[in-house]
């Protein structure tokens, strides 16, 4: 098992809040940007938001943007994603990473370390 663990998945309806939550067990990733992707089957992997290091920076996907918030607390080294107002095309499996540099990026190539993936499920 890789050193983060993601949780807080679920199924919900339409309009609903979930927070998903991501674990690095090792603190290996306390000077690194961090992000949440999603993916759907027969699909690429898809960013949804990054953080910077420090939590100063934040980006997120126009899809998701009002919507959800991208946190962290370094001091617990724990990732946040808080998701308000879901819609059934949110849909996916969860994935959070840690990024090569200080500030993430929308990129999947610019992340070392993959979470294994929380489902979300999102019923209209």
């Amino acid at each position: 098992q890789g050193h983060l663990v993601e949780s807080g998945g679920g199924t919900v309806q339409a309009g609903a809040s979930l927070r998903l939550s991501c674990k690095d067990s090792r603190r290996l990733s306390s000077n690194n940007g961090m992000g949440w992707f999603r993916q759907t089957p027969g699909k690429e992997r898809e960013f949804v938001a990054h953080i910077s290091w420090n939590g100063g920076s934040t980006v997120y996907d126009d899809s998701v943007k009002d919507r959800f918030t991208i946190s962290r607390d370094r001091a617990k080294m724990i990732l946040f994603l808080q998701m308000n107002n879901l819609r059934v095309e949110d849909t996916a499996v969860y994935y959070c990473a840690a990024a090569r540099k200080a500030y993430g990026s929308r990129e999947v190539s610019a992340y070392n370390y993959w979470g294994q993936g929380t489902q979300v499920t999102v019923s209209s």
